[in-house]
């Protein structure tokens, strides 16, 4: 392998999924060392878009089961050895820069807490994840960590008896009692990072308190500035998907081919493929354009919603109808969606339809490029699971994928943000 990395900052993905924020923090200047993700067809997605520019994740550097490389007695020593040899770099000396993760929030959203059945917290294995990452911070000892979760945490109970919050404050207390290391948290909405979604998230930062930091920050609530300033730059909906109108789809078909021009810059970056740098222009190769089948009677609901701002007859009303309509430009609050991994509860804005795969991934900001590996979509149970009956195997299908990314703009503002603090 023998990659010179040179002067890149590098970093360590822990349950990545299908990659919005190491593609976020790729695209701010860091370099993917290692990958962790449990789910079969999420890392193969990670790995698909990295094959041809980061060949060593699939060739020796992922891992699934984080549990198992957690307990194999000497993991990470062996593995800073071999990113040694295989980087040309002293990764005793000057340390990796960054340990990230997400892990999985079953349990702590509004929508795991319904679907994990009212079992205990702590009962699911998934919500001790933090210790793993924890333990990794603490075996790696990275110049900084990222750890990122759902809002929900701040007010979940590991027990219905137990009281608000008692959840993060393990978690947060977790990553404090890590040696060396200053920690702060706060919780952010991705729209004030160019996201057109609300998408509020928890993120945990750590700092090695031998590495000096430089911040321009002049208003962060973070002491110390670990977290960037918002942008407050969000697009319109139409922004970002308008170019992807087909106007003869049908039902259960796809389009397969671009059918307009981008109409403005943020359509041409989607657009641009990340190897070639070349537009996708035209009658261009589409994927992911695939339109869900739906009824007469939900076609016609559909476009009631899009002719009254949302708003559906009586007589067109269901006890399970809670579509929301996709607006094409946000109001004075801005964006107020949060993608969800059930497409199937918004309605695009033009067309009598639910979002297709590509339209979701532009909402999470992932260009046209990136490819998705697995089924498109499943059922509710094989989703979640069922923890009442021991059962935590998911399914993680591509939209799935997609609502339970981190938003690329997001990841790309927090690492740009990372960079200027760890270069001097």
């Amino acid at each position: 392998m023998n990659e010179n990395l040179d002067n890149k900052l590098t970093f360590i993905d822990l349950f990545a999924g299908c990659g919005g924020l190491s593609l976020g923090l790729e695209q701010s200047g860091f370099y993917p060392l290692y990958v962790n993700e449990l789910n079969s067809d999420a890392l193969e997605t990670y790995l698909i878009n990295r094959d041809q520019e980061y060949p060593h994740l699939r060739k020796k550097y992922n891992s699934s089961d984080i549990k198992k490389v957690v307990l194999e007695e000497n993991y990470f020593k062996n593995l800073l050895d071999s990113f040694q040899k295989d980087f040309k770099r002293d990764f005793r000396e000057n340390s990796v820069d960054l340990v990230a993760g997400g892990p999985p929030c079953q349990g702590f959203s509004g929508i795991g807490i319904r679907r994990s059945y009212s079992v205990d917290k702590k009962q699911l294995p998934s919500n001790h994840l933090y210790e793993d990452m924890a333990f990794v911070v603490n075996q790696v000892k990275p110049k900084m960590f990222l750890f990122e979760n759902v809002e929900g945490l701040l007010t979940a109970r590991w027990t219905k008896e137990g009281q608000q919050g008692e959840i993060f404050k393990d978690v947060l207390k977790t990553f404090q009692n890590l040696k060396n290391y200053t920690v702060k948290f706060k919780l952010v909405k991705a729209k004030d990072y160019g996201v057109a979604q609300n998408r509020p998230r928890v993120l945990v930062v750590g700092i090695r308190k031998d590495i000096k930091v430089k911040s321009n920050s002049t208003m962060d609530a973070l002491e110390g500035g670990f977290l960037p300033e918002p942008t407050n730059d969000y697009p319109n909906l139409e922004d970002i998907l308008s170019d992807l109108i087909d106007e003869g789809f049908e039902y259960g078909g796809e389009s397969v081919a671009y059918s307009k021009k981008p109409s403005n810059n943020l359509q041409e970056d989607y657009r641009t493929n990340n190897h070639s740098g070349l537009l996708m222009k035209k009658g261009h190769v589409l994927t992911e354009q695939e339109y869900s089948k739906h009824s007469d009677k939900v076609v016609e609901r559909f476009s009631h919603m899009i002719k009254n701002k949302g708003q559906i007859p009586e007589h067109l009303k269901t006890k399970k109808f809670a579509q929301r309509l996709l607006p094409r430009k946000w109001g004075k609050k801005g964006p107020t969606i949060t993608v969800t991994s059930l497409p199937d509860d918004f309605v695009h804005y033009s067309q009598a339809r639910c979002p297709t795969v590509r339209e979701w991934a532009r909402l999470q900001a992932f260009p046209d490029w990136y490819e998705f590996a697995g089924k498109r979509t499943t059922g509710g149970i094989r989703r979640a699971g069922n923890p009442r009956e021991s059962n935590f195997e998911r399914e993680v299908p591509k939209y799935t994928q997609i609502g339970n990314a981190v938003p690329v703009k997001l990841a790309f503002e927090v690492g740009k943000h990372f960079n200027q603090l760890l270069t001097k």
